[in-house]
C-alpha cells in the first residue's frame, strides 16, 4: 500500500523492473512483521552492488544474536508464565495476574523488537539497510512519547496515510481529537476484529488526548509540588506512570474478550494471593530476564559513552560477550515455534 499511495503522490517513481519491485514486495527479511519499509528507503538498494563486507555482516550477525536473545531467552520464557495466567484467569489470583500483565508488556515488547532486529540484522548481512523499528520505548517520558518509540514504521505509516490526510493537527482542537481517536482505533483494528482490540486502541487514543488537554494544568501541578526540581526523581516518575498506563491498556490487547479483561482488572485491584502461584523457579527467571533487559536498556539509553561490551574495543572482551549470548539462547531459548505473537497481524 506504502507504494502505490507514494507513486500516486507522486513522491515515487513508478518501479518498471518486475524483478525489482517483486523483490521490494517479498523482501523475506521484513516480509513476516516489518519493519514496514517505504519504497524511498528499499526500492534503490536493489538496484546497488552488494560487495561482501565481513565487518557488515558481523555488525548484522551481532544484531540478530540479540534479537534472537530477546525472543527465545527473555519474550518465550516471559510467555510460559503469562501464558498460564491469561489461559486460565478464573482460577488465577491478583497477584499473578498484575505480574503475569506486567511481564506481558515485557514479552510482547521483545517479542517483537527481537524478531524487528533479527529481521534488520539479516539484512545488513546481505548488504541491506532497514529502518530501525524500536527505541527503548520501555523508557518513554510519555504516551505520545511511547508511541515515536515503538513499532517506528507502523506509527509513521498511520501518520501518514491516515492521520495527516484527516487533517492531522492542522484542523479545530475537537477534529483533532477526533483524528487522534479515529487513528488509534483503527490501529486496535487492525490488529484483529475483536473488541479487545478496539478498546485498546481507544483507550490508548484517550490517553494522548487527555495528556493535550492536561499539559497546562500539569505542568502546574508538578511545579506546585516541586518534582520538576528533582530532574532524576521526575523522570522516573514520567518513565514508570507512561509504563503502568500502556501495560494497563495491554490487558485488553492481551485478553481474549472483554469479560476476562474486566476480570482481570477486577482481581488484580483486589490485591489478593501470591505471585509465587505461578511457579517459583519460573519466576525467578522472569524477574531475572526483566532486570537483565532494563539493564541493557538503560544503558544505551543513558550511558551511551561508558563501559560496553558488546562493541568493547578488545576482540576477545567483545566477542566472549557474545558467545555468552549463543550459549544463553541454547541452553534457555524456546524452540517449539509457537510464540510468535506478532504472527499473527
Amino acid at each position: 500500500m506504502s507504494y502505490t499511495i507514494e507513486v500516486y503522490r507522486g513522491n515515487q517513481k513508478t518501479e518498471r523492473h518486475f524483478g525489482i519491485y517483486a523483490l521490494y514486495v517479498m523482501f523475506y527479511p521484513q516480509l513476516v512483521a516489518g519493519p514496514i519499509e517505504r519504497p524511498q528507503n528499499l526500492l534503490h538498494q536493489f538496484r546497488e552492488h552488494h560487495h561482501f563486507d565481513s565487518d557488515r555482516v558481523f555488525e548484522g550477525l551481532k544484531i540478530m544474536i540479540w534479537g534472537l536473545f530477546k525472543k527465545l531467552v527473555i519474550a518465550d520464557r516471559l510467555g510460559v508464565y503469562v501464558n498460564n495466567a491469561y489461559n486460565y484467569v478464573p482460577e488465577q489470583d491478583g497477584m499473578t495476574l498484575l505480574l503475569a500483565t506486567v511481564f506481558f508488556s515485557f514479552q510482547v515488547y521483545c517479542d517483537f523488537s527481537g524478531y524487528s532486529d533479527i529481521a534488520i540484522g539479516a539484512a545488513k548481512v546481505m548488504g541491506f539497510d532497514l529502518m530501525a523499528n524500536f527505541r527503548r520505548p520501555v523508557l518513554a517520558k510519555s504516551t505520545g512519547e511511547f508511541w515515536k518509540r515503538w513499532h517506528i514504521s507502523l506509527s509513521t505509516w498511520f501518520k501518514d496515510y491516515l492521520y495527516f490526510p484527516m487533517g492531522g493537527n492542522r484542523v479545530s482542537i475537537p477534529r483533532w481529537y477526533i483524528n487522534l481517536m479515529v487513528v488509534f482505533l483503527i490501529s486496535g483494528l487492525w490488529h484483529g476484529a475483536n473488541w479487545t482490540y478496539v478498546i485498546w486502541g481507544g483507550i490508548n487514543g484517550f490517553y494522548l488526548v487527555f495528556a493535550i488537554m492536561t499539559q497546562k494544568t500539569r505542568d502546574r501541578f508538578n511545579n506546585f509540588v516541586g518534582i520538576s526540581k528533582h530532574p532524576k526523581l521526575f523522570l522516573f516518575s514520567q518513565i514508570l506512570i507512561t509504563f503502568c498506563l500502556i501495560t494497563f491498556s495491554r490487558i485488553f490487547f492481551r485478553s481474549r474478550t472483554i469479560g476476562d479483561a474486566f476480570l482481570i482488572i477486577k482481581k488484580i485491584l483486589s490485591f489478593n494471593g501470591s505471585p509465587f502461584n505461578g511457579g517459583t523457579s519460573i519466576l525467578i527467571y522472569c524477574f531475572f530476564a526483566v532486570f537483565f533487559l532494563l539493564a541493557v536498556e538503560l544503558k544505551k539509553e543513558f550511558y551511551r559513552g561508558s563501559f560496553t561490551l558488546s562493541h568493547h574495543p578488545n576482540f576477545w572482551i567483545r566477542n566472549s560477550y557474545y558467545s555468552l549470548l549463543i550459549i544463553l539462547i541454547m541452553l534457555l531459548g524456546v524452540f517449539d515455534g509457537g510464540q510468535f505473537i506478532y504472527f499473527q497481524f
